[in-house]
């Protein structure tokens, strides 16, 4: 048995690579790498931020969800419109709308993702625009390239059904931070030690509940 990085009443998270090693659960929430070779902020004139030119482990080569869908359970996938054709179709599908009202911008205006338990396409919106972002990540900061809004996660989780959430693509720990908030067991794995780290202090923080 794998020995856990961190670990609380609710949450486990594991530093490792999950195409080696997968625990049991119930639902499937992540953000895997996309396939894209991304780099962070490849931006005009000169002008660099502290997470630019970061790149993603694992996002240099097409992903393969298969290995994913073999474990057979209620699942949400993010960036899955870069997969697709790697996916079986689907009725339903979660949009992310990151303007939320605001004007565009070089970045996408929404973020898609795969899922298996809605028959509509769903919207969730919620600004995340360089600096510009709602909620607690306005007061965190930018703790992972490719992160997620708590918020965001929390409304996934939402629709899922009951039993043990598994990230396995972790990253900052945003999808373990809203089941925890949500009194729900969660268990991450992640590649990178750094977001280890990251993601334990921050389920370790107390629950913020008059954060939106």
């Amino acid at each position: 048995m794998k020995a856990p990085y961190y670990s609380d009443d609710l949450v486990t998270i594991y530093h490792g690579d999950c195409r080696e090693w997968m625990p049991e659960a119930d639902v499937l929430v992540t953000d895997p790498p996309y396939g894209m070779a991304y780099r962070h902020g490849a931006r005009k004139g000169g002008v660099r931020f502290g997470a630019d030119e970061q790149a993603i482990i694992g996002d240099e080569a097409p992903f393969d969800p298969d290995f994913l869908l073999a474990l057979g359970m209620p699942t949400v996938l993010f960036g899955a419109n870069h997969f697709a054709d790697r996916l079986p179709p689907s009725r339903g599908w979660v949009v992310w709308d990151k303007r939320d009202g605001s004007a565009s911008n070089d970045q996408s205006d929404a973020e898609l993702a795969w899922t298996n338990v809605l028959t509509v396409a769903r919207l969730f919106s919620a600004r995340w625009s360089g600096a510009h972002r709602t909620g607690r990540e306005q007061i965190e900061g930018r703790l992972h390239v490719n992160q997620k809004p708590v918020a965001l996660m929390a409304w996934c989780l939402s629709f899922m059904p009951a039993g043990v959430v598994l990230d396995p693509f972790m990253g900052s720990g945003s999808t373990l931070k809203a089941a925890k908030e949500a009194g729900r067991r969660a268990i991450g794995i992640e590649i990178e030690e750094r977001y280890c780290e990251i993601a334990a202090t921050r389920c370790s923080q107390e629950v913020l509940g008059l954060v939106i």
